[in-house]
């Protein structure tokens, strides 16, 4: 018995002693296997040579002429640095391309490492961020390490915010930390080393001042949504590989697309070759343009089944929309009006400018609203009700009735400055007189649609019969409609004095100020 006590008393300190470093020993050895096998861990940059099948040329990025423009300077230095450095230029270590999504950031940097003969190190700036610490900055040494070696190089950092926001924020350290060694990189490096630095970013305002200031990323490239002439070059880079029937009007396309981006393009012309494969045909239509951008721009087409009564309110809803577009003066016109369901909706009206335009007057916005508020005022004016399906009209009213208010200074009283609602200095008075100006403008652009539907009733009815009768209205019947109804409609110039205009001349209010808030209980 004493020999059985002595062995266990001595069993009992051995696991005093030992238990715990075993126990530690085997945490060790399971995070070391756990970041040996975690790919994030072995994340490695993607890597493209000038000779690989995924590089890009100049050829094939269009629609973005002022940002390569500014980027030819970077592929002349990268292929012939002598001649810079001969008179004491310096190209910058830091190019930041920022804009809408879509647009072609990728694409225009993968261009330049193509044309300028460069190695093609591409890094999501989200992989720098871990729940490790270090990591990141670890990451972004072994970046820079490896397109060292391999000068002359382009490192490109996409979606530059994920990693660049304003320091400070970061409760954990890791972003800062991250960013810090990402700035000390971007000052380890001259014009010597071959090397050029592109991020791409669409929240330039977020960025941490110290990212751009001369020396890092010193020059910012806006890269736009394509024109009218860029959309037909991006839409015949698209094209080019595609077999099109004869007497396809890619120009008809390109105006019916403004406001899209070349990402936008390149889907709608990959759902027009789907669209001519589905039905077994060797060639694209200029119907599959037409039904792909619908399904670009409004959603899939839906199977639902609606009652009749649902089919006569969304038929004098549509009409609702495609009457006051036509009316009003500075609208765009309506291409196509549908109640057949795509999406979440249960019909659509489709409005397609003819010319890009990038300024909106009062009076176009005030247009716009009334278009949005046809549609709920028609079904009222028709059924004595309103139903849901406004929703989505009465939040774009909303969001332009503040933006005018606030933004604009297009209200009434408050016109002398932009209203932030996020600045926490602005008295409530302020904050009543924004949304007593925001409901004044929308009752405004009510009482118009309800006075245009009152008058224009039998167009109204036209247009809704003819709904029913077909579920879609192309350009062609909207202008026959119309005609057979109104007459030829005189529109008016855009920007012009609008004082002479039949449609404003009698639904025009004046611009009063709205009354006062009653006194308060």
């Amino acid at each position: 018995m004493s020999l059985l006590a002595f062995t266990y008393q001595q069993f009992e300190n051995w696991m005093v002693v030992w238990l715990p470093i075993i126990f530690m020993g085997l945490i060790a050895v399971v995070l070391i296997l756990m970041l040996r096998f975690m790919p994030s861990f072995k994340m490695k940059p993607q890597e493209i040579k000038p000779s690989s099948s995924d590089s890009v040329g100049w050829s094939d990025v269009a629609g973005v002429e002022e940002a390569k423009d500014e980027l030819r300077e970077v592929v002349e230095f990268l292929r012939d640095p002598g001649r810079f450095k001969a008179i004491g230029a310096r190209v910058p270590k830091g190019i930041l391309l920022h804009g809408p999504p879509g647009t072609g950031k990728t694409l225009l940097a993968k261009a330049v490492a193509h044309e300028s003969n460069a190695r093609f190190y591409a890094q999501s700036a989200s992989a720098f961020v871990e729940m490790f610490a270090g990591l990141g900055a670890a990451r972004i040494r072994r970046l820079f390490k490896e397109a060292r070696k391999s000068s002359p190089a382009i490192v490109f950092i996409d979606e530059l915010d994920a990693v660049g926001s304003t320091r400070g924020n970061d409760v954990s350290g890791e972003k800062d930390q991250t960013l810090n060694q990402l700035l000390v990189e971007l000052d380890g490096f001259g014009g010597r080393d071959g090397l050029v630095v592109i991020g791409a970013s669409n929240l330039l305002d977020k960025l941490d001042p110290a990212l751009l200031r001369p020396g890092r990323f010193d020059r910012q490239v806006f890269v736009t949504p394509p024109d009218l002439e860029g959309r037909k070059q991006v839409l015949a880079v698209h094209t080019r590989d595609k077999p099109l029937e004869p007497g396809i009007d890619i120009e008809l396309v390109a105006r019916q697309t403004s406001g899209l981006t070349g990402a936008d393009l390149a889907n709608i012309c990959n759902e027009a070759a789907i669209l001519a494969a589905r039905d077994r045909r060797d060639k694209i239509a200029t119907t599959d343009f037409q039904a792909a951008l619908e399904r670009v721009v409004a959603g899939m087409q839906s199977r639902r089944v609606i009652t009749d009564h649902e089919k006569r309110v969304v038929a004098f809803h549509e009409a609702g929309h495609a009457l006051c577009a036509e009316l009003l003066p500075s609208t765009d016109k309506v291409h196509r009006v549908s109640i057949i369901p795509r999406g979440q909706a249960l019909g659509y009206t489709l409005n397609l400018p003819e010319e890009d335009r990038y300024l909106k007057t009062r009076d176009e916005l005030m247009d716009r609203l009334v278009v949005l508020l046809g549609g709920r005022t028609a079904e009222h004016l028709v059924f004595g009700q309103i139903t849901t399906g406004a929703s989505g009209d009465l939040r774009s009213v909303h969001d332009i009735s503040r933006a005018m208010v606030t933004q604009y200074g297009m209200g009434t009283g408050l016109m002398s400055r932009e209203l932030n609602a996020g600045d926490y200095s602005m008295s409530d008075a302020t904050r009543r007189a924004i949304d007593d100006e925001q409901q004044f403008i929308t009752d405004q652009a009510h009482r118009r649609a309800l006075a245009l539907i009152t008058e224009h009733r039998e167009l109204l009815d036209a247009l809704a019969g003819e709904l029913l009768e077909r579920e879609a209205l192309e350009r062609d019947d909207i202008d026959r409609i119309v005609a057979g109804v109104e007459g030829d409609i005189a529109t008016p110039e855009r920007l012009a004095p609008r004082n002479g205009d039949r449609a404003s001349a009698l639904y025009a209010e004046p611009a009063t100020p709205p009354p006062p808030l009653p006194p308060s209980e």
